[in-house]
């Protein structure tokens, strides 16, 4: 499906776009995109209640009118305003997936271009398969070049990347032919931003919201045939220059290897930044093993990566958003509450004398002979009697070698969707997602939603 080595990187990535079909994505990669919607829709409905859901609903649903869903909220928007309520939604939590292949949250700016370009031309579930499959295969072959320096100079590559896969998404369903597709992503190229010093905010979430309008109005901009520079991608000047100084300029093409079989998709387990997932296992172990109460702590502290060192930058967190970028409220939770989960980081959670006793008693060192993007861990809680437990972890649950079990999925979503659905309803959306492929209208899926 590549055209031959020679040839641009644009247009190397605008050829596998514009030719692929639900038969050349692989059946695993299939299952995998399934599991991804289903989850991300799941969290999307419980972050469309959330403050930054909610705000960007109301934005989306006051400056127009439209034919395209806001989910959670019953009302419609522009095609190109929903997508940015969507998005903002699906992040908003941080709840939603992970994938190392392009250093990033890879669902949230797909499934909300995906679905809202998919019901403004009537598509099948298999068509948002094939475009879901499109869009995270360009995420994965943009970053590859530019991983993880990209990251560590301060961009959120969900925002960066997540532009692009919104663009091979939205072009995939558009039905772009290559010259096209490859307009969209050299027009998209101009349009990628989302600073991580935000992240901890509501705008962290915005970020995926923007990636996702960004993407879909690239595509229609192209459609009409607006014109961009052959080469904004790789050339001089172009992303690639301009968002990682010093890096390779080298990546395997498109789907050759699958990035959705090779390094696959983590659904998180916890509601929090990612590089958190492991500690918390790890301190939820540790006091599941040794019966800790929060008043046996005398101190606790994780052993992580530079990622988790660049990333968790609020100790001592004011709000629930600063608190899901905390390892020090992470370990806490953990370490107090039964489960982490989306009431962890409500108001009551944080003033939970129980936390802080234990936040103030946390800390987390990195460790340099970890790679930056490790999900490697290692907790270690002394007590007040002088008892010292430790334990060891390489990743948390969740990742394609320890997948969340199918009731596992099921329940994060029905957590998430009876925020705004009824349970009977809620598991219905559930059945009805988890057979996307079969699905024959998005509009009749997302009526249901």
């Amino acid at each position: 499906m590549t055209p031959a080595d020679g040839d641009r990187p644009e247009a190397t990535l605008a050829a596998f776009v514009a030719r692929l079909t639900y038969d050349d994505v692989p059946d695993a990669a299939r299952t995998t995109i399934e599991r991804a919607f289903v989850d991300t829709v799941g969290v999307t409905l419980a972050g469309s209640v959330a403050d930054a859901g909610a705000r960007a609903a109301v934005f989306a649903t006051s400056v127009g009118t439209g034919e395209t869903t806001v989910l959670g909220t019953g009302e419609t928007a522009s095609l190109t305003d929903a997508v940015l309520a969507n998005g903002t939604a699906g992040h908003a939590l941080d709840y939603d997936d992970l994938s190392w292949a392009m250093d990033g949250h890879p669902s949230v700016p797909l499934v909300a271009p995906a679905l809202a370009v998919g019901e403004y031309v009537d598509a099948t579930g298999a068509d948002l398969v094939t475009a879901y499959a499109a869009g995270f295969e360009a995420e994965c072959y943009v970053a590859e070049p530019v991983s993880p320096t990209h990251y560590e100079q301060g961009w959120h590559p969900t925002a960066t990347f997540g532009t692009f896969g919104a663009t091979a998404a939205a072009a995939s369903l558009l039905d772009l032919d290559e010259r096209a597709t490859a307009r969209a992503l050299t027009i998209a190229a101009s349009m990628p931003s989302g600073l991580k010093r935000n992240f901890g905010t509501m705008t962290k979430p915005l970020h995926a919201g923007l990636a996702g309008r960004s993407g879909v109005t690239a595509a229609l901009l192209a459609r009409d045939g607006f014109t961009a520079d052959e080469t904004a991608i790789s050339g001089d000047r172009g992303f690639w220059d301009r968002y990682a100084e010093g890096a390779a300029r080298v990546a395997d093409p498109p789907g050759d290897p699958w990035r959705l079989e090779e390094t696959g998709i983590s659904i998180k387990a916890y509601p929090c930044c990612y590089f958190t997932h492991t500690s918390i296992a790890l301190a939820s172990q540790l006091a599941d093993d040794h019966g800790l109460a929060p008043d046996d702590v005398e101190r606790v502290e994780a052993t992580t990566s530079r990622g988790a060192g660049d990333a968790l930058v609020h100790a001592d967190p004011e709000t629930g958003l600063e608190a899901k970028f905390s390892m020090e409220y992470a370990l806490a939770a953990a370490l107090v509450f039964d489960r982490v989960g989306l009431d962890a980081f409500d108001s009551e959670a944080l003033a939970d004398p129980a936390v802080q006793h234990v936040r103030e008693r946390a800390s987390f060192v990195v460790d340099d002979s970890l790679a930056y993007k490790s999900n490697h861990a290692r907790v270690a809680v002394e007590t007040v009697d002088g008892e010292r437990y430790e334990a060891e972890l390489a990743a948390p649950p969740g990742t394609p070698a320890n997948p969340l079990s199918e009731s596992e999925l099921r329940e994060k979503f029905l957590e998430c969707a009876t925020f705004v659905l009824d349970r009977p309803a809620a598991a219905d959306a559930f059945a009805d997602l988890r057979a996307l492929r079969g699905c024959e209208s998005v509009r009749d899926l997302l009526a249901s939603l």
